[in-house]
């Protein structure tokens, strides 16, 4: 059973001049979701945002769920420090940590939903002896880094695959898995991405490069319920 559809901008497409007021202005626009890219220039080329950033930002949210994504290498000593600084969600690459299940359960021990994400040429085999430690399932539709990137279609087949495998294990346990999809989402393609399985949707610069946030977010979420 597919779950209610999320709409989770992300802020590295926002102005980091007034992040606070960008988040503010995302929400009240109808955003789900907050999505935050922890970028450590090791695991990817780019530098970002760190706990610091994220408990600053975190009031400016309201209900909003800060969905932290950790593009970092190694991953644990953050996750206590984000988990502390208001996420409500940290995903990880599971290339990035050198025990996958035990950094699961250091977020879940914290208090955080938990996530894996996995990069264009990164195998769904990673999933299969932790469906019953994670919340979420994000697949990386651009290679992480920056913002901005064009959809990689080879990713729609993927979330075919990922979506039977989180519909069977719904089937078998009761439990709910979440299917984000991250880079290049736009309201022209983000229906065939929820037909491939989707439920949860990362979009930045289709939200903070629109002139209408709010008519942005509203396109959005009607195409991925057509």
């Amino acid at each position: 059973m597919r779950q209610p559809t999320v709409i989770a901008p992300s802020i590295l497409s926002a102005n980091f001049a007034r992040l606070g007021d960008d988040i503010e202005r995302v929400v009240a626009a109808g955003a789900d979701w907050i999505h935050f890219d922890v970028m450590d220039h090791h695991y990817v080329p780019n530098l970002t945002f760190g706990p610091m950033i994220c408990e600053a930002l975190k009031p400016h949210a309201g209900q909003a769920l800060m969905d932290v994504h950790l593009m970092v290498e190694p991953v644990d000593a953050l996750v206590p420090m984000f988990a502390k600084a208001g996420a409500g969600l940290i995903s990880f690459h599971p290339e990035a940590s050198r025990h996958v299940d035990r950094t699961l359960a250091l977020i879940r021990d914290a208090g955080c939903q938990a996530g894996l994400v996995l990069n264009p040429a990164t195998p769904v085999h990673w999933l299969d002896h932790v469906m019953d430690k994670l919340d979420l399932v994000m697949l990386m539709s651009v290679n992480p880094g920056f913002g901005g990137q064009s959809f990689i279609a080879s990713t729609l087949p993927k979330l075919r695959q990922v979506r039977g495998r989180i519909d069977a294990h719904q089937r078998d346990t009761g439990r709910t898995v979440r299917l984000e999809v991250d880079g290049g989402v736009k309201p022209d393609n983000i229906a065939v991405i929820a037909q491939a399985g989707a439920d949860t949707f990362v979009a930045g610069s289709a939200v903070f490069g629109s002139t209408d946030w709010a008519a942005t977010i509203a396109k959005l979420r009607q195409a991925a319920l057509a």
